[in-house]
């Protein structure tokens, strides 16, 4: 076979490949808001919820960050995000720490749930389009916060075209279901089984 024939049957096939998927997104007329899900052992949860939350801020799109458990320790993206960008995003902190630093489940709830009330306010506010629930996962799974009621707000109180995006390990199945996208990070490789800490720019 020729290189113009080896050409000319990439182009035959990439043909049909763009008329099957024009058909296809001929198909996809809807818009609405997305309760979605990154959760899963693997890294890269809150780095995608706060890609999508850049996005936002690159579209004009008005949004929001609520950072529940670890809001103890400063982050890239806050710092960011505080710093240059606070005119497009809010960033509320509801957190101390991970579970395991604060040692202390009444005042982890107690923040949590200070934490769920500010997002459920943001999440109504007609002005904000997407809000990022930032480990919100691990306040459910030591239930911090009532699943049910959660599931419940999302599915009957979130307006109709404001995006949610919930990240965290162990999401709860009541949540799964709920959700329009889930995204499971499989864990492969990591870096700390060989004794590497967390690094700024990879992990904060």
């Amino acid at each position: 076979m020729t290189d113009a024939d080896d050409a000319a049957r990439h182009a035959e096939k990439m043909k049909k490949i763009k008329a099957a998927r024009d058909r296809m997104m001929e198909t996809k007329t809807e818009e609405k808001g997305l309760i979605m899900v990154h959760t899963g052992k693997g890294k890269g949860k809150s780095s995608a919820g706060f890609g999508m939350i850049f996005r936002c801020i690159a579209h004009d799109m008005p949004c929001a960050v609520v950072q529940f458990i670890k809001g103890g320790m400063a982050t890239g993206e806050r710092d960011l995000i505080r710093g240059h960008f606070a005119d497009k995003c809010e960033f509320v902190v509801s957190g101390e720490g991970f579970t395991w630093e604060t040692q202390d489940k009444a005042r982890d709830k107690e923040m949590a749930e200070a934490g769920w009330e500010k997002a459920k306010a943001l999440i109504l506010d007609p002005r904000i389009r997407f809000v990022l629930l930032d480990e919100i996962n691990i306040a459910l799974r030591y239930d911090y916060l009532d699943i049910d009621a959660v599931v419940d707000f999302l599915l009957h109180e979130k307006p109709r075209m404001t995006h949610v995006c919930l990240t965290g390990r162990n999401a709860k199945p009541e949540l799964l279901e709920a959700a329009d996208l889930v995204t499971e990070m499989e864990l492969i490789k990591h870096p700390f089984r060989d004794g590497v800490k967390a690094q700024a720019g990879v992990e904060f």
